[in-house]
């Protein structure tokens, strides 16, 4: 009896171990991680490469030219692109076959049109906008369309110099998006067939190239917006505005040229940064989180469009020095403290995994793994990938043990798994 009750108990932990990586799997399937916060969870990594890099394992040509982020669903890769005027999703396994490929809407048209918007998959289904404001859902196995809604068009947002970069947030049974312009802030579609649930008030401003993010302080729930002005929270139930800080005014954001990265969230906190000269912004929200105030600000790192990481207290990113310039810098958290500033080839993304940080920098393409330590740039090892075009943007994720980096119509994958 007491051998059952144990077989009994031991199933039911393998199950919940189980339905625990899938929900990890599935929460991993969006912008840069789980949490939108640059953070990949797998273990058992590389904690060093050859000077030739990790086992390049798969090189794919030819893909739609992009600055997205390739995402793994169920084993398979997802990847959108600009094939002339058109914006494509392409499914491929992971020998580099392409199992189909879905026009999902325009492309930009003007200055840099090349796709930016990154899938995010959910139960089977991936979520999308188009260059031109188009949010289309279709499914992953065959890539039909099942519904779409051009939120942009119908809510009378306004485009900005380089089109359209939200990554779609998905929360319960919504999708929620960022118009933004006199009419609304932001929309909540139901995830089934696109239908309007609510919309926020408008807040001025314009789109900026900030993809939402879904936080909670203490029970309440709010989805971060930033606009070409502001910094916002509101409700992921209904679109009621909590707070909203001025970015421009103060700090010199200034949307209808940069304002890209997504925000951090740790312990009542959010900081924010955008490049070209405007001071990062520590806030700190209230205890119900409907109010917030600005607690520090900095004028070093101010992130053009790679992204920052958050470690043991303390913020990892490059800054801006001029569009084709930055440095490494590491902030303390609590302060806002400069604890470096270190050159190394120029500015770009980052993301963590494993205990280390992982470079990228966007002129040349060489990729850094970094030991994250405030005391100083501690660089392991760095090798440089051969192939594709134009800049080095798309940021970096990490699946199954493996590193996918993308140079415009090239797909890279190398095995980092600890051998």
């Amino acid at each position: 009896m007491r051998y059952r009750k144990f077989a009994v108990v031991t199933a039911a932990v393998w199950i919940l171990a189980l339905l625990t990586i899938a929900q990890i799997q599935a929460q991993d399937t969006q912008w840069r991680g789980a949490n939108r916060d640059g953070k990949y969870p797998d273990s058992g990594l590389l904690k060093s490469w050859p000077e030739s890099g990790p086992e390049l394992i798969l090189k794919k040509d030819d893909l739609g030219n992009g600055y997205s982020s390739p995402i793994v669903y169920e084993g398979m890769i997802y990847i959108s692109g600009r094939r002339q005027e058109e914006d494509v999703i392409t499914k491929l396994d992971l020998q580099g076959n392409i199992l189909w490929e879905t026009v999902y809407g325009k492309a930009w048209n003007r200055s840099f049109p090349e796709t930016r918007s990154t899938p995010t998959i959910e139960d089977g289904r991936i979520y999308i906008m188009g260059g031109l404001g188009t949010i289309v859902c279709m499914d992953t196995e065959k890539g039909e369309i099942l519904w779409q809604v051009n939120t942009h068009e119908e809510h009378g947002g306004e485009f900005h110099r380089w089109g359209m970069t939200e990554s779609l947030l998905l929360t319960g049974s919504v999708v929620i998006s960022s118009p933004t312009g006199e009419q609304t802030a932001v929309v909540a579609l139901d995830k089934k067939d696109g239908s309007l649930l609510w919309k926020s008030k408008p807040q001025g401003g314009v789109r900026s190239y900030v993809s939402p993010m879904l936080i909670e302080h203490n029970g309440t729930r709010m989805v971060l917006i930033t606009s070409s002005e502001d910094f916002l929270a509101v409700d992921p139930e209904t679109g009621e505005v909590f707070w909203s800080i001025d970015l421009v005014m103060e700090y010199g954001f200034d949307g209808r040229r940069n304002n890209t990265n997504t925000p951090l969230f740790h312990n009542g906190e959010i900081f924010t940064t955008s490049g070209y000269d405007a001071s990062a912004v520590m806030i700190k929200l209230s205890k119900d989180g409907k109010d917030a105030e600005v607690k520090w600000s900095n004028d070093v790192l101010d992130t053009h469009h790679g992204g920052v990481v958050l470690l043991d207290g303390f913020i990892y990113g490059s800054n801006w020095l001029n569009n084709g310039n930055g440095n490494w810098v590491c902030l303390e958290w609590e302060s806002g403290k400069v604890m470096y500033e270190e050159k190394w080839f120029n500015k770009g993304s980052i993301i963590y995994a494993d205990g280390l940080l992982y470079i990228f920098e966007e002129k040349n393409g060489n990729i850094g793994l970094l030991e994250p330590s405030p005391e100083g740039f501690e660089l392991i090892s760095s090798f440089l990938p051969e192939g594709g075009t134009g800049p080095w943007w798309a940021h970096m994720t990490i699946y199954e043990k493996k590193l996918f980096v993308r140079h415009g119509a090239t797909l890279f994958v190398y095995d980092i798994e600890k051998s």
